[in-house]
């Protein structure tokens, strides 16, 4: 798609609503004068990753993020009809500045989409430099971490202190941002 178009399209979607959000560039609004003005915030983006018997809690996380002044990616808020959802998905970990995955007793021994993400996430944060932080995993409830995680990666626990626990990842985002 080249640009034009892509102006177009932003365009045409501004007169059905009043701001449209492009993954990984921004958001472009209408204001009640009828101006277009684009935020690309500077916002972290997280990717967060979860089973969908953990969704109430991942969703939990993600107003949180957004409450934050983040960018949190979750497929049920972001996938839209008809898009590839695994090319979708592995765009979405690719561009994110910081990949959440939300490990429980649900999570650590269910096949599928989950593990699928962190193995590519793992993947993507190899590409980047060893100080840089990329994955920061949390546990939802006492699970035991994959050895691979434990062995290279410090966890945050989210249970049994909630707050303590959004706490450390948001002083982790901040230092990463601002360091």
């Amino acid at each position: 798609m080249s640009a034009e178009e892509l102006a177009m399209v932003i365009c045409a979607s501004l007169e059905r609503s009043r701001a449209v959000e492009v993954d990984g560039l921004g958001i472009f609004s209408r204001d009640d004068s009828g101006r277009i003005t684009f935020d690309n915030g500077n916002r972290p983006r997280i990717f967060l990753a979860y089973v969908v018997e953990d969704v109430q809690i991942a969703e939990k996380l993600f107003r949180a993020f957004e409450a934050m002044d983040y960018a949190p990616w979750l497929d049920r808020k972001k996938l839209l009809p008809g898009q590839n959802w695994p090319h979708r998905i592995q765009q979405a970990i690719e561009n994110a500045d910081f990949f959440i995955p939300c490990f429980s007793r649900n999570s650590v021994r269910k096949r599928g989409g989950f593990q699928a993400e962190v193995r590519h996430a793992l993947e993507c944060g190899s590409r980047m430099p060893l100080d840089d932080v990329f994955m920061i995993p949390v546990r939802l409830d006492d699970c035991k971490v994959p050895a691979r995680i434990q062995r290279e990666t410090q966890y945050v626990d989210l249970f049994p202190d909630w707050d303590g626990g959004l706490e450390r990842i948001m002083a982790i985002i901040e230092a990463q941002r601002w360091g």
